[in-house]
């Protein structure tokens, strides 16, 4: 009877040390991967710090948040085009007021709310009365926020001497021409008949643009291209963008708009164009009040204006090569 007992004795001893080896592996497996983890992110993280600090952008942030919004613009342009005028009415309000609210913190004191209620007329104006009636829109809510503000001026807290009155008033005209104005040239384009593929077709060339002149300066970025205006800015990243913007141009030219190959490359040139006067626009003005991005609202990317920078000229610009060759 004893030598069965002792022999279940060992056999539980020996199950136990195995247990304990097998637990005790697994704790080992489960340090080094939590190690492994570690190591990825800690790496991860200092690329991301590295490319934050040439770039001025959080990249994963920016990609998500630029995938998420060009999904939206594309969905909208593609299945309803009354979605895409409100999709774009939605950005030009944020837009309007946070360019209102940059410039109020330079000193200039713009209406923010009536900005934004007057600018965002444009934008149906421009989606169901066309050019004509978008223009007396337009001329319409310079007038309101100009009269605003000079309404404003008579009581005690937004009193002003008259040259910063009109430094103001010119501030608020400013935000309309800049944001709500250029902005509806997108909204007129996809009105039109077929207009929905030339807006998404400048949409891809501009989005091309932008990430030709990241990846390029990123990668091989060493001259400054307006260090004064914006330090980031490479020639090195200004030559990507135009080699991205002419294979996009002829691409959506023959594809997409049906036309020619040659017309892509003047497609893509003046996106190219318009795209990087745009962006040095807006960081002109971010120069001029002091600040590195109009707003904090996108991660990745700062606000509003900082992605729609280069759209805003190249909505113009698209509109009128769609009327000229279309």
């Amino acid at each position: 009877m004893t030598e069965p007992v002792e022999q279940a004795t060992e056999k539980k001893s020996r199950g136990r040390v195995r247990r304990d080896e097998i637990e005790a592996r697994a704790h080992v497996l489960e340090e080094e991967f939590k190690a492994q983890v570690a190591a990825t992110r800690a790496q991860i993280d200092a690329t991301n710090v590295k490319i934050e600090a040439r770039t001025g952008r959080n990249l994963p942030l920016a990609i998500l948040i630029g995938i998420g919004l060009g999904l939206l613009l594309i969905g909208s342009l593609v299945f309803i085009k009354a979605l895409f005028m409100i999709f774009t009415g939605a950005l030009i309000a944020f837009t309007t007021f946070e360019l209102a609210s940059a410039l109020r913190f330079a000193g200039r004191d713009v209406p923010r709310w009536p900005s934004v209620v007057a600018g965002l007329g444009s934008i149906p104006a421009a989606f169901y009365l066309g050019g004509q009636g978008r223009w007396l829109v337009v001329l319409g809510a310079i007038a309101f926020v100009a009269v605003w503000r000079l309404a404003e001026s008579l009581g005690k807290n937004h009193k002003a001497n008259a040259n910063d009155l009109w430094k103001d008033v010119a501030a608020g005209t400013f935000v309309q021409v800049y944001v709500p104005f250029l902005g509806s040239f997108a909204v007129l384009l996809a009105a039109q008949d077929g207009g929905e593929w030339w807006a998404l077709a400048f949409l891809l060339v501009v989005i091309s643009v932008d990430v030709g002149a990241y990846a390029s300066g990123l990668v091989f970025g060493k001259h400054p291209m307006a260090p004064r205006i914006s330090p980031k800015k490479t020639w090195e990243g200004f030559a990507g963008s135009v080699l991205a913007a002419l294979i996009a141009g002829v691409l959506v030219s023959i594809f997409m708009l049906h036309e020619p190959w040659w017309f892509g490359l003047i497609f893509g040139a003046v996106m190219v164009f318009t795209g990087t006067i745009g962006d040095l626009t807006e960081s002109l003005v971010k120069r001029d009040l002091g600040i590195k991005d109009i707003s904090t609202w996108l991660p990745g990317h700062g606000g509003f204006l900082d992605r729609l920078d280069s759209i805003l000229p190249s909505a113009a610009a698209a509109y009128v090569l769609f009327v000229i060759f279309s």
